[in-house]
C-alpha cells in the first residue's frame, strides 16, 4: 500500500474526535512525515488544530541546532511548534534511554490539555521491533501487547496513527515530497538492543519471513486482547483494595488471592498508577516481602523508575526519594511559597481562624528543619501533655520513611508547628481570633 494524506485520514477518523492535534516532533524521518501528512489535512482548513512539540533531551552535541531545524520546518508548514527543555539525570542501574522516554512522556502529559490527540510516529517496523524486546526480555501479555493505537494519556489521548504503516512506505513518501530530517547518529549506536535487533536481527528475519511486521503487529494484538481479560479478571480486586488518593493497596487483600492472580493486580496496580511495570523477579519479591512482613516492618522493593515501601497493612508506590542528606535550616519570609528540599514540594502560609499567632509570625524569625528526633517532646495545642514525634506521627499514620521529611517550622528557635499536622503551644491562638494557617503542597516531582 502507498502512505497518502486520505489513507492517514481514514485512520484519524476513527479515533475520537478533537480540537486540536499535538504531534511529537522530534524532526526524524518518521515524525516529519506525519507532520507533514498532517499539515496537508490540517494547515488551512477549518477543522481541527495542528500544532508541534519537539522535546530537546540535551542528550546529543548537536541537540541545540535539532531544535532549531524543527522550528524552522515547522515555520515552513506554518504549525505552531513549541520545544521543551529536559534535564536528565538517570539514577545508579537506570538507562538513560528509559529515563529519557519516561521525562519525554511526563513533559509532553503536562502538555496535554482537556480533549487534546498527542501523535506519535511509531510504525509497524517499531511495533514489530517492540514485540521482538518484549519477548526476549520474558514478557507476558501486557509486554508482548507492545503499542497500543489509542490510548489515554493525561487529559486527552496518545494515538500512533501509523501503526499499519510500514517504514518503507513512510520512506517512499519521504522521498516522494523530497523532505528533509535529521539524523539521529544514536540510531546506528549497537549498544541499544533496538538497533541491535533493527540493523542484526529483523533483515535476516525478514529474508526468511518477508511478512514479519505485519505478523508480529498481528500478535501483539492478540496479545492486547489477552491482557484486556486479565484486566477485567482482577477489575472488582483493584477497585476493593486501591486508595487512589494515597497510591496503595490493601495487603490484607493481596493476600487472599491465588498468586498468579495476585501477581496480574500488582502488575495492573503498578501500571495504572503509572509506573513501569518489573520483571518477574521483582514483582515476586513485591508479593513475597510485602505480604509476608509483619505489621511493624517496612520492607522496600525498588527498580529503575519506581519504588514499592509497606506501611502498616498498606503497600505504597511512588518514585525513588531521593535520599536524605544534612539539610541546613532554611530562612523563610512566611508570606511567600518555599519550596522544600528532597522533592518535599513546597509550603505556603494562608490566614483564617484559630491557627498560629499572626503577630509571632510577623515578627519572628521562621525557619524550617527537618529530621525530628523520635522521642522529642512535642506540645500540642490544646492538649495538657507534651507527647512525643512518635507518637503524634503513629496518631496521624505518617509512613515511616516521611517521618524525617517532616517540615519542622521554629518561630525565633521554639517549634511552632509540624508541617501541616499540628500546632503546637505558646504559639496557637483562638477559634475567635484570625491566625495564620500552614499547608504542606506535598509534590515529589523531581524532574
Amino acid at each position: 500500500m502507498t502512505l497518502t494524506p486520505k489513507r492517514l485520514l481514514a485512520t484519524l477518523e476513527k479515533l475520537p474526535q478533537t480540537d486540536r492535534y499535538v504531534v511529537a516532533y522530534s524532526g526524524g524521518r518518521d515524525s516529519h512525515v506525519l507532520l507533514h501528512l498532517l499539515a496537508g489535512l490540517f494547515g488551512k482548513s477549518s477543522g481541527p488544530r495542528l500544532s508541534a512539540v519537539h522535546v530537546n533531551h540535551g542528550l546529543q552535541p548537536n541537540a541545540g541546532s535539532w531544535a532549531a531545524h524543527c522550528a524552522e520546518l515547522c515555520r515552513q508548514l506554518d504549525v505552531p511548534c513549541q520545544t521543551l527543555e529536559l534535564n536528565l539525570s538517570p539514577a545508579k542501574g537506570e538507562s538513560i534511554e528509559a529515563q529519557a522516554r519516561m521525562a519525554r512522556y511526563r513533559a509532553l502529559e503536562k502538555l496535554i490539555q482537556k480533549g487534546d490527540l498527542l501523535l506519535t510516529a511509531h510504525h509497524q517496523d517499531d511495533q514489530a521491533e517492540t514485540v521482538l524486546l518484549q519477548l526476549l526480555r520474558g514478557a507476558g501479555p501486557a509486554g508482548l501487547s507492545a503499542m497500543p493505537e489509542l490510548t489515554r494519556f493525561g487529559c486527552g489521548y496518545m494515538a500512533r496513527p501509523l501503526l499499519a504503516v510500514s517504514a518503507a512506505e513512510i520512506d517512499d513518501y519521504a522521498k516522494a515530497e523530497q523532505l528533509c530530517w535529521i539524523e539521529d547518529p544514536s540510531n546506528r549506536s549497537l549498544q541499544f538492543d533496538r538497533n541491535f535487533l533493527r540493523s542484526q536481527v529483523i533483515p535476516v528475519l525478514r529474508g526468511r519471513w518477508p511478512a514479519l511486521g505485519r505478523t508480529l503487529s498481528r500478535s501483539a494484538r492478540h496479545c492486547a486482547e489477552t491482557q484486556a481479560l486479565v484486566e477485567a479478571a482482577v477489575a472488582d480486586d483493584l477497585e476493593a483494595f486501591w486508595e487512589r488518593d494515597n497510591h496503595s493497596l490493601a495487603v490484607t487483600g493481596i493476600a487472599v488471592l491465588p498468586p498468579p492472580r495476585a501477581r496480574a493486580l500488582l502488575r495492573v496496580w503498578i501500571s495504572a498508577e503509572g509506573f513501569p511495570v518489573p520483571g518477574s523477579a521483582r514483582l515476586e519479591r513485591v508479593l513475597n516481602e510485602m505480604v509476608t512482613a509483619g505489621r511493624d516492618r517496612n520492607p522496600l522493593v525498588h527498580w529503575p523508575g519506581a519504588e514499592v515501601r509497606r506501611f502498616r497493612d498498606r503497600i505504597y508506590i511512588m518514585r525513588p526519594l531521593p535520599r536524605l542528606t544534612h539539610i541546613a535550616p532554611l530562612e523563610w519570609d512566611g508570606s511567600t511559597s518555599v519550596r522544600l528540599p528532597g522533592s518535599l514540594g513546597r509550603l505556603e502560609a494562608y490566614t483564617g481562624s484559630g491557627g498560629l499567632s499572626l503577630s509571632d509570625w510577623r515578627t519572628a524569625r521562621i525557619r524550617i528543619k527537618f529530621s525530628a528526633r523520635q522521642q522529642d517532646g512535642v506540645r500540642i495545642a490544646g492538649q495538657l501533655h507534651s507527647t512525643t514525634f512518635k507518637n503524634l506521627f503513629q496518631q496521624h499514620a505518617v509512613p515511616v520513611w516521611m517521618r524525617p521529611r517532616i517540615p519542622l517550622v521554629y518561630l525565633d528557635d521554639e517549634l511552632a508547628a509540624v508541617g501541616d499536622l499540628c500546632i503546637c503551644n505558646p504559639f496557637a491562638v483562638a477559634q475567635s481570633e484570625r491566625g495564620v494557617h500552614l499547608r504542606w503542597i506535598r509534590v515529589l516531582d523531581t524532574d
